[in-house]
């Protein structure tokens, strides 16, 4: 995805706390937006269980590998929504098209038919792909190249984006929680609703609010034709089924073979470029791709959130609080976003001081601590599932709580450097293409974290063995990782040729 602000001028905006003002309508339109997405996200693998396998505990595997498929494709999309973007209709039209197509995913998955479920789930795919990389970078259209604010302003758009992620499964947790005379599949329904609603007031937002925009992400004169966007919507509803046929027919080890080739073949046209452009480049790029390794294992194990640690909440943790009062599963994944807000200022205070000593770790270091962060939070459960466990087979609600605690500490360690890294190390011809190389290492992690939590759940549901078993194997694997990657970061320091 371009960044326009690099050919043209920036509008004059008034400015707002600072800030040109509408950095608050996109503040919203995302926040909405994430709202819809985690609205649904937390009680998609356990919908799957009570609708379509009547609760039984076999349908575990089926839902995570399910939940995977649907995150990898997500980010996957987003590769295809960037250059519709880019090259077919412009920032804004791209926006809406992709609410609108979003919104009704998310209503057409309230219908109590697995197909129809599944098709579902297949819009909000192509409708996020359009949505989620583009309303980021209108972000960035905003400021001007050199705007010392630039930074500050996507810090508090991704304030945006945690805020939604932590109100939305607070109240949609609650609506599931509070009609207690109603079959848990009918509750769920409650939650897709929500988060349909909340899809159509981003959408609302955006349309209202786009004239703040001054012209910015406006299709260009070539761009302007009506048609192009008809063209747009018949290739969602052509992409729709195919999405679906990925999911509900290929499967998650299917789909996972496929994710692989393309990440082969990305990698493959980098080192190419890299080659061409010399030595030096082509280091980085090899340094750049080993991080990207890594990242796939760092999100194979900490999106358990939606599946396992989903199934982990519902069965084995003990929810009951004070009054006989039930702690709502769903009320866990606002942990995560929550820490996030909380963490974040420390961990960046964190660095800038050890910045000044020059004891700041360098990228794979940081990375590296990342994976040992997300290790910590799986011994946390190795220890609860082996220690904690009382005779109604569950264990404290605490070490759950502890355990997003900590991955939100692993998570700060290497996501926000990861988009930064990419723009330093890959060639220049090739910067939006190794950003879709990131995103599609995200992605091929989700669809891993789906297949590894159906081993979990296996053939008959989760256990505490089965947990105690797959967890400890978790924390191995990335321990293991994380200490490989901090013993080669001086390699991979040597190959980014002084890039910090």
């Amino acid at each position: 995805m371009s960044d326009t602000t690099t050919t043209a001028t920036v509008p004059v905006y008034p400015q707002t706390l600072g800030h040109p003002r509408p950095l608050w309508m996109l503040f919203m339109t995302e926040f909405w937006e994430r709202f819809a997405f985690y609205g649904m996200r937390w009680a998609l693998t356990l919908y799957i269980v009570a609708a379509f396998f009547d609760d039984d505990p076999s349908g575990q595997g089926f839902a995570s590998r399910t939940y995977g498929a649907y995150l990898a494709l997500v980010y996957a999309a987003a590769v295809f929504g960037g250059y519709v973007a880019d090259r077919v209709i412009g920032y804004q039209r791209s926006i809406l098209v992709g609410a609108a197509v979003m919104a009704a995913g998310l209503f057409m998955i309230m219908l109590p038919n697995e197909q129809v479920f599944l098709f579902g789930l297949s819009t909000v795919i192509v409708g996020n792909g359009l949505f989620k990389p583009n309303i980021s970078s209108m972000v960035g259209q905003l400021y001007g190249v050199d705007d010392p604010r630039r930074d500050r302003g996507f810090t508090l758009f991704y304030m945006g984006i945690n805020a939604g992620a932590l109100v939305s499964p607070l109240i949609t947790g609650w609506l599931a929680s509070r009609f207690t005379d109603t079959p848990m599949q009918q509750n769920y329904k409650l939650v897709f609703l929500a988060s349909g609603l909340g899809m159509l007031v981003s959408l609302l937002w955006f349309w209202i609010g786009r004239r703040q925009l001054k012209g910015v992400g406006r299709p260009a004169p070539e761009q302007a034709s009506r048609l192009r966007v008809a063209y747009v919507v018949a290739g969602c509803l052509l992409a729709i089924p195919l999405v679906y046929l990925v999911m509900a027919k290929a499967g998650a080890v299917v789909l996972q073979w496929m994710l692989s080739a393309l990440f082969a073949g990305l990698a493959l046209l980098l080192l190419v470029e890299g080659f061409r452009e010399g030595r030096v480049q082509r280091d980085r790029v090899i340094a750049m791709l080993i991080i990207f390794v890594f990242n796939v294992l760092f999100w194979m194990f900490y999106e358990q959130a939606g599946s396992s640690f989903n199934f982990l909440a519902q069965n084995i943790v003990d929810r009951r609080m004070f009054g006989g009062w039930e702690f709502p599963v769903g009320w866990f994944q606002s942990v995560a976003p929550l820490s996030l807000v909380l963490l974040a200022p420390f961990v960046s205070l964190g660095w800038g001081w050890l910045d000044k000593r020059r004891l700041e770790p360098s990228i794979p270091r940081k990375f590296g601590l990342g994976l040992l962060g997300n290790a910590l939070a799986f011994v946390v459960l190795m220890y609860a599932l082996s220690r904690l466990v009382d005779e109604r087979h569950l264990i404290p609600f605490w070490p759950l709580v502890l355990v997003y605690v900590l991955q939100t500490l692993g998570e700060l360690c290497l996501s926000p450097i990861g988009l930064s890294m990419v723009t330093k190390l890959a060639p220049a011809r090739l910067v939006g293409f190794a950003m879709g190389g990131w995103f599609l290492s995200t992605g091929i992690g989700n669809n891993l974290s789906g297949i590894f939590a159906g081993h979990v759940s296996g053939e008959t549901g989760m256990t505490v063995a089965s947990a105690l078993s797959g967890f400890t194997f978790s924390f191995w694997l990335l321990a293991g990782a994380g200490v490989v990657l901090l013993l080669v970061a001086p390699l991979i320091n040597r190959l980014m040729h002084g890039v910090k």
